[in-house]
């Protein structure tokens, strides 16, 4: 469940500030426009995924890091459903594209340079239009649903027992165009989120 007291915009603007930068060095930093950053932490707008984590990348600031500053991903080698660290419900409603995104990560990726994820898209819920970048690999496998998935020129619908392992220096985005729930498992090296 999404923490009604978490303040996304104020987060943003308290680390943007600890590192001694303006809005606009770190828009030029993130590569976004500053006005963004100044709507983000005056809470008008609330980011996409993808958004946030470009800004992030700014700050060389994951979105682990950011939503769990003061708590440390359990150290394994075995995690329950309620160990997972949540990525994504704290961005205020969630809102992407029209659809809810959430994303759980096991463990502690930095400490073991793998990013697993355990990724709900409900109808409509979308990475952003402004397409994910970034150097790693990743790969994944959907387990119920279907999620389009957009890799470069490539766009391909992938149903459930369908995976999918890519580039990630390749501009992709996710998307969930049905009108169910798709649930995907996931992996990046190095970590991105």
């Amino acid at each position: 469940m999404a923490d009604e007291d978490f303040d996304v915009g104020a987060r943003l603007k308290a680390m943007r500030m600890a590192a001694n930068l303006s809005q606009r060095q770190l828009a030029a930093l993130a590569g976004i426009p500053h006005a963004q950053i100044s709507n983000i932490e005056t809470n008008r707008n609330s980011p996409a995924v993808s958004t946030l984590r470009k800004i992030l990348s700014g700050l060389d600031v994951s979105l682990a890091d950011f939503f769990e500053p003061d708590t440390g991903a359990q150290a394994g080698p075995f995690f329950g459903a309620q160990e997972l660290v949540d990525l994504t419900s704290r961005i205020a409603g969630n809102k992407t594209g029209g659809g809810r995104l959430r994303l759980r990560q096991v463990g502690d990726a930095r400490a073991h340079n793998l990013q697993i994820l355990h990724e709900f898209y409900e109808p409509g819920a979308d990475t952003g239009e402004l397409l994910l970048q970034h150097a790693s690999s990743e790969g994944g496998y959907v387990v119920e649903g279907e999620l389009e998935i957009t890799v470069g020129d490539e766009v391909r619908v992938l149903s459930a027992g369908e995976s999918y392992l890519f580039d990630s220096r390749t501009p992709h985005r996710f998307r969930n165009l049905s009108s169910a729930r798709t649930i995907v498992i996931s992996a990046c090296t190095p970590p991105y989120l």
